[in-house]
Order: C-alpha cells, then structure tokens, then sequence
C-alpha cells in the first residue's frame, strides 16, 4: 500500500483554506468567524490554545456556510484540477490518503479518485472537532487502528511533521512542488 499525504503533497495547496475562500467568495457572511479565527491563531501561536483549539475556531465559519454537502462537491469540481500530475502517474488501486484536513473536506474528491482516506473528524455544521487532529503520531495510531496487518510500501509527503509515518514505511519520499526526493532522516 502507498500512502500520501494530502495538502502540499497531491493537492497543490491547502484545500481547507482554498475551502475557506471559496465558501467567502459564495457566501461573504462566513467572514463573521475570522475575528475569531485570527485571535485563536495568534493565541496557537503564543502556545495559548492547542492546535486542536485553534483549528475548532477556524471552523466556525462552517456555520454560516448553507448546505456544506453541496458546497464541498461545488468547491471540488472547480478544484479537482489542484490534484499534481504525478500522482496520476504513480497511482494504485491501494492508495490510502492521511490527512490533517477534515474527512467532510478529503471524502469528496478521495471518492472521485477512488482511493482510501483517513482524515480529521470535523462536524460540518459546527466546526467541533470529533476526535484529534490527524497529524503526527496520530496519523501512525490512525493507520494502526484502521490496517492493523498493513505495512506501507511507500510514503509521500511535504511535510517534516509526518516524520512518524515516514518512519514506518519501506521508502518514504519528500515532495516540493512536482519534486520527489529520498526522505533524509
């Protein structure tokens, strides 16, 4: 099995912030929530609140988004496109996504590439965190509960804070951009 992150890695960006645009750009109400949001990131980054905490606020905005279903499946036909090249090129029909973005959010398009997902656990109306934020360790104990008798053959990711699946898999790859280099440990 090849497992990838998502945000940086296949996506070409953040789709929930690209989310979060999209839902200002169709609804402007959803700016309600950004005073909010900004001073629970500020308060993230002074070590105030978790990034747990921080990340329920930012989802505020959810509700004031009418009908997230419909708005997720609009928000993915226009940006299926931010999906890279290469991982069409690498693709297997045992692919598994894991990913810090909210499953609500990752769901969609996995179901339209027709692979695996493990994401964070968000309530779309209100934006509550379900479970722990999918990132880091909690990624490998996330693996682990869900393919107890699965290794991963190869591992992809942009990002240094997958360290521990990068770590159990057989070749782990680093990706900026359209660049896929070793993992150096």
């Amino acid at each position: 099995m090849n497992v990838y992150d998502f945000d940086g890695t296949i996506y070409a960006g953040d789709c929930t912030l690209d989310f979060w645009k999209f839902c200002v750009k169709n609804n402007p109400k959803v700016l309600t929530a950004l005073p909010g949001a900004l001073i629970a990131c500020l308060q993230f980054k002074l070590g105030v609140k978790s990034r747990e905490q921080f990340k329920e606020r930012f989802y505020h905005f959810l509700r004031y988004v009418p009908d997230v279903k419909k708005q997720v499946e609009l928000f993915w036909n226009t940006n299926y496109r931010q999906i890279k090249p290469w991982y069409y090129e690498r693709r297997k029909h045992d692919d598994l996504v894991i990913s810090a973005s909210p499953e609500f959010l990752i769901s969609e398009i996995c179901e339209r590439l027709k692979i695996k997902y493990i994401a964070s656990k968000v309530d779309y109306r209100s934006g509550k965190l379900l479970g722990p934020n999918c990132r880091g360790e909690e990624k490998v104990r996330r693996f682990r509960l869900v393919y107890p008798n699965s290794g991963i053959k190869e591992f992809y990711s942009d990002s240094k804070a997958d360290k521990p699946l990068a770590e159990i898999a057989e070749s782990a790859y680093m990706v900026k951009g359209s660049l896929i280099e070793s993992w150096r440990f």
